[in-house]
Order: C-alpha cells, then sequence, then structure tokens
C-alpha cells in the first residue's frame, strides 16, 4: 500500500469530525484504488445510518427508552473512526460496524 493511499484512507477516517458527507464523496470520485473507495464508501454510509439512529435514539429518549442507544451509538460514532485512523497508520485492513456487506 502507498502512503498516498494510506493518507486519503486516514483523511477519510478522521473527516468524522469536520466534513462527513462531503470528504468520503469527493475522495470516492477521485480515487483510483479501490481500497480506498470501499473505505470512503463505507464511511459515507457509516455517517448516514449513525445519523438516523442517533435521531431515532433522541426521539425515543423522551420515553427513557433511547437514552441507553444514544449512548451506545454515540460511542460508536467517536470511537470507530479513531480505530479506523489508527488501522490505516498501520496499514491493516479495517471495516466500519454495520457494513460488512460493502467489499
Amino acid at each position: 500500500m502507498d502512503s498516498q493511499s494510506s493518507g486519503l484512507k486516514i483523511l477519510v477516517h478522521a473527516s468524522t469530525w469536520f466534513a462527513p458527507v462531503l470528504l468520503p464523496l469527493i475522495v470516492y470520485f477521485l480515487s483510483s484504488s479501490s481500497d480506498v473507495k470501499r473505505i470512503s464508501l463505507q464511511a459515507l454510509i457509516f455517517h448516514f445510518l449513525m445519523g438516523i439512529l442517533i435521531t431515532i435514539s433522541i426521539f425515543f429518549s423522551f420515553i427513557l427508552i433511547g437514552i441507553p442507544f444514544f449512548i451506545i451509538f454515540g460511542l460508536i460514532y467517536l470511537i470507530s473512526p479513531i480505530i479506523g485512523i489508527v488501522r490505516a497508520t498501520q496499514n491493516r485492513h479495517f471495516q466500519y460496524p454495520f457494513l460488512g456487506f460493502i467489499k
């Protein structure tokens, strides 16, 4: 794996905190590496999915059942990209949670 590919993967994972939809979308269309495209697509779908799950959790927090789900999904949303960044720096494979079907 080349350093540019590794750098793009790190950037896509870190986009969680500054451009969660725009950056993975741009990298997906501009990159020629299939591995970077896979990570970009997974990151994009992960952000949409977690946004939906967190919104549903917030809605159900009014009847108290959503609070534990909100905490769990929030932690997954924060920790998964960090694990992805660490694995990208080590040139190891990473797959976002809930998205095993995207190969």
